[in-house]
């Protein structure tokens, strides 16, 4: 009898656990729902920031910081003919961890029909390849997409030997898998001091925010992420701004085919 009370107990225990892990869930899609509701009526007059206009093709790049998105409005936005054609989202970090808003995002901004690119954000302290592993377990990418990113921008107190050498291991595991060359995220000041010329041979998203027409920086560029406060309808907080460095030839030439 005693056996039959405690099996009972713990059935009850593992159903009222099961219950509240459905009652957080809904609870969340529901925080979700009401987040982009609120987002789908935010509207600004202009992005908020001084647009570089010498650039044909705009873009922004996302994070779960931004929440809950309505790539509609975000697509619509058109202030004096320039709008908004592509977007980076966060996709991973380290060893094991997804963005929580990575798979909403990378499926809305699809059916929003516009081009889509997704990054690892890279900690230098672990190993490149489970990294890239991790990334490529979350991010299927199809024709259209942009090719994958490595955002490295911190030493985790590591030296920049190897810091480099897991940097290698992740663009090799992630380009062997997907068949196409990586595109690494950085700063200036990182490029030069901790990646310096071994990584030149691939594309380049570079952040820079002091200089108005171009970044700082000695080498070929893709990306120029020149802004952190920008402003775009169906996006509740500011946002990361960025240009594409060619016409609209070179930027279907960069996608995967």
């Amino acid at each position: 009898m005693a056996k039959a009370n405690k099996r009972n107990i713990g059935w009850k225990i593992l159903m009222g656990a099961v219950f509240l892990g459905l009652l957080v869930m809904a609870g969340f899609r529901l925080y979700e729902w009401w987040i982009e509701r609120q987002a789908h009526f935010v509207r600004y007059e202009a992005f908020g920031i001084e647009v570089p206009t010498n650039y044909e093709i705009h873009g922004i790049d996302v994070s779960k910081y931004q929440e809950a998105i309505d790539w509609e409005s975000v697509k619509g936005m058109n202030v004096e003919g320039i709008k908004l054609h592509f977007a980076f989202i966060k996709a991973t970090e380290g060893n094991g961890n997804e963005d929580r808003y990575f798979k909403r995002n990378w499926k809305k901004i699809k059916d929003a029909g516009m081009v889509r690119g997704a990054y690892h954000f890279f900690i230098a302290s672990k190993s490149g390849k489970t990294q890239a592993e991790n990334f490529i377990s979350s991010v299927e990418l199809q024709p259209g997409d942009l090719p994958p990113v490595l955002d490295v921008e911190q030493t985790n107190g590591q030296k920049s030997d190897k810091i480099r050498q897991r940097v290698q291991e992740w663009l090799t595991t992630v380009e062997n898998y997907y068949g196409v060359k990586p595109i690494i995220y950085t700063n200036v000041d990182f490029y030069k001091q901790i990646l310096k010329d071994d990584f030149d041979h691939y594309p380049l998203w570079v952040a820079h925010y002091l200089q108005k027409e171009k970044p700082r920086i000695y080498r070929d560029w893709h990306f120029w992420q020149y802004s952190e406060q920008g402003r775009v309808n169906g996006i509740l907080s500011k946002t990361d701004f960025n240009v594409f460095n060619g016409d609209s030839t070179d930027f279907k030439g960069l996608l995967i085919n």
